[in-house]
């Protein structure tokens, strides 16, 4: 009983004290507010950058994965609203460490893409071998903004019965009236490689061509560390005059509405033509893109899934996979041609999230089987694309690539 009296009154001093640390960190930070256009406005208290933002307000359901969500050029333009309650307790971990392939061990890219994020309660004290510093002092030091103390309950009902929204998060004073778009916006352009680039596997077996339509890191290290070298593309280049060189071509994640990437449509569809046998692999904005160029076309869902825990059907097996999710848009399945069908459901919504060709070594999905963060239930798929890679086979293929050689190409993104 003096051993459990002891423990609960330590526990109760630990307590007092954290309560103590956070009540007095909150005096320090300044006031702040989101403001939802045509909707209602949330106060609480600024613990990024001192700024003003505007973006599409949208929301995840993910527990853990802050800092790998942040970085993921498909939230380029938006405001995250995080739905776990408490947010930063395990810190950010260094954006500069580097895996055995020179990939960004912890990010999905070197900065945060989000413009602001909002969350109920930050922890403004962090504990975590890999953390370097905290989220409060990353999103200053990213020029990012960010809202703690709001409800965001009530601010994802609202989401979800209105539909996703232009928001504005300011910190002070605030007499904007303007509120960002960034679905009228080409927002790939911003996050694509500048340039091509090469990263290499040891005993690579195949080379692949990928698309970067602001490519995940872990993307790039599934590939890679299945054996197959990459060279990274922007995504407008014409892929269609190259892919002969290669052993397949894949398509990655990527923000906004697929519509203003015009030119990678036409690049596919040219491809789809004159390299038959070629196997062709996307994600996301990969999938909304090859859909496009098969003929299908593509749909604004109303609060778009962003998620890890989203159940996926597989309609050729009849299996059930949870996956990790981060979409706005989808593929309207009835507009698939008939040389194609639909590979996956969403459960949730019914929404597609995957297709494949009847003959071809085509297909694509919605969601996101590298994960990171998220279950790898799907990531089978990668497997799936490289016994395609395994059978593809050209004899007299050309090794002259040409300005795509390696050794003129840099070793990572250029921003």
């Amino acid at each position: 009983m003096l051993a459990f009296n002891t423990l609960k009154t330590r526990l109760s001093s630990q307590l007092k004290t954290q309560f103590r640390f956070a009540s007095s960190s909150a005096k320090t930070l300044d006031p702040a507010k989101l403001t939802i256009r045509n909707g209602p406005v949330f106060k609480g208290l600024s613990f990024g950058s001192p700024k003003t933002v505007s973006g599409e307000a949208v929301f995840t359901t993910s527990l853990v994965g802050y800092p790998e969500s942040m970085t993921d050029p498909s939230y380029r333009g938006q405001i995250i609203c995080f739905t776990q309650p408490l947010i930063g307790n395990y810190g950010v971990p260094s954006g500069n460490a580097r895996d055995e392939y020179t990939l960004l061990k912890y990010f999905e890219s070197p900065h945060i893409q989000c413009v602001g994020i909002v969350v109920t309660d930050v922890a403004l004290e962090y504990s975590h071998w890999t953390a370097v510093e905290s989220l409060s002092a990353w999103c200053q030091r990213e020029g990012v903004a960010a809202i703690s103390g709001v409800d965001t309950r009530e601010l994802v009902t609202y989401l979800r019965e209105q539909g996703s929204s232009l928001a504005r998060l300011s910190v002070g004073d605030d007499s904007s009236t303007e509120f960002y778009d960034p679905g009228l916006v080409n927002m790939v352009s911003k996050v694509t490689t500048k340039e091509p680039f090469h990263i290499p596997a040891k005993n690579a077996k195949h080379h692949v061509l990928v698309v970067d339509c602001g490519a995940k890191e872990n993307i790039l290290r599934c590939l890679v560390s299945r054996g197959a070298e990459i060279t990274v593309v922007p995504y407008n280049y014409p892929i269609h005059k190259v892919a002969d060189k290669f052993d397949g071509v894949f398509i990655s994640n990527g923000p906004g509405d697929p519509i203003y990437c015009a030119e990678t449509v036409e690049n596919l569809k040219d491809l789809i033509k004159s390299q038959p046998d070629l196997p062709i692999m996307g994600i996301c904005m990969g999938h909304q893109l090859l859909s496009l160029a098969a003929g299908a076309k593509t749909l604004k869902l109303k609060y778009g899934n962003r998620a890890h825990n989203i159940p996926t059907l597989d309609l050729t097996t009849g299996k059930c996979h949870i996956t990790s999710q981060n979409h706005g848009y989808a593929v309207d399945a009835t507009t698939l041609p008939s040389d194609y069908q639909e590979y996956f459901i969403n459960l949730n919504d019914l929404s597609n999230e995957g297709m494949m060709h009847k003959e071809r070594p085509i297909f694509s999905v919605q969601f996101h089987p590298e994960a990171k963060g998220g279950p790898l239930d799907s990531s089978f798929l990668f497997d799936k694309y490289f016994e395609l890679l395994d059978k593809y086979k050209v004899s007299g293929k050309s090794t002259d690539l040409g300005e795509l050689s390696s050794k003129n190409l840099a070793g990572a993104r250029v921003w």
